[in-house]
């Protein structure tokens, strides 16, 4: 274990992301979502095979006892990146970062539904005061009359930022799935490797020709994206889940600074007041769950003498 080892990966990892959303923030108003996927996930391909080949692991990465069980991931991770670059190309940074922390409050939802996961009154509390925080989010962007106007492109932004919520969700449930006798290679690369194929299969429907440098943008998309994912699993290498996770939300300062920056974007008093209370609500569920765990490596150190 080696804490700030991993706190520092982390916050690294937060950073290559924000950067790599700036990018597809960027690149949504000229380019179609199918052409971004596919080059986010081609290219992410690529940091994988070279650090996992120079440690001798390649193989590893291609090795896999559970191929229908990666193609259910990557439909929902395909389903998942769609909608989410159609948010970015419509909200602001800000804005589609904010609404995007609500996944983790729907994955409880999803695990105790799904996988049994037995979910106290506390986390049904802090999720439920979660959702909240997103309506107060999403109301500027509640116009469904709206939907009808060419203007209206943040509304379906916000629609898709909230469905991309529970498919994001869903992928993770089955991530965990998977992690049960997969590699973690083996996740990001078969991960990877289907929604750049679902990415090329856009194709015929309209790509645009990138200049050098937009086709540098577009690269560096990939890249940052496979080595953010490389980072942010080996975060969890080196230290506790309850202690590397809270600096996920990170991703709002840099969202709010990169917005600012490169877009002008100034968030509204309603993203400010429920991310606010979305964060909160996941922090209060990572402290929960930490102090879970310990009752549970506590628990039988109390039990009397053999039992």
């Amino acid at each position: 274990m080696n804490v700030p080892y991993a706190i520092a990966i982390k916050l690294a990892s937060v950073l290559l992301l924000s950067l790599m959303s700036a990018l597809i923030r960027a690149a949504g108003a000229k380019f179609p979502v199918g052409e971004i996927v596919f080059f986010r996930s081609a290219f992410a391909i690529l940091p994988v095979v070279i650090i996992y080949a120079a440690r001798g692991h390649l193989l590893a990465a291609i090795s896999t006892a559970r191929p229908f069980g990666h193609l259910g991931r990557g439909v929902m991770g395909i389903m998942s990146m769609f909608l989410n670059f159609a948010a970015l190309a419509r909200l602001p940074l800000m804005d589609a970062t904010a609404i995007s922390f609500a996944a983790p409050l729907m994955t409880v939802v999803l695990a105790a539904l799904l996988l049994s996961e037995h979910v106290r009154a506390y986390r049904w509390t802090a999720v439920s005061l979660g959702f909240v925080g997103v309506l107060v989010m999403l109301w500027p962007y509640l116009d469904i009359g709206g939907l009808f106007y060419a203007g209206e492109a943040r509304t379906v932004g916000a629609i898709c930022a909230m469905i991309a919520c529970f498919t994001n969700a869903g992928t993770v449930i089955q991530t965990r799935r998977l992690t049960d006798s997969e590699t973690t290679s083996a996740i990001v690369f078969y991960f990877s490797l289907i929604c750049a194929l679902a990415g090329l299969v856009t194709l015929p429907f309209g790509w645009v020709t990138p200049t050098w440098i937009e086709l540098t943008g577009l690269v560096m998309i990939g890249v940052l994206g496979g080595l953010s994912h490389l980072m942010l699993t080996e975060s969890y290498r080196y230290a506790p889940a309850s202690v590397v996770a809270p600096f996920d939300y990170t991703a709002m300062i840099w969202a709010f600074l990169f917005g600012f920056a490169l877009f002008g974007e100034l968030p509204s008093a309603f993203v400010f007041v429920g991310a606010a209370i979305v964060v909160a609500s996941g922090l209060f569920i990572i402290w929960r769950e930490r102090q879970l765990g310990l009752e549970r490596i506590r628990a039988p150190a109390t039990l009397p003498a053999g039992e």
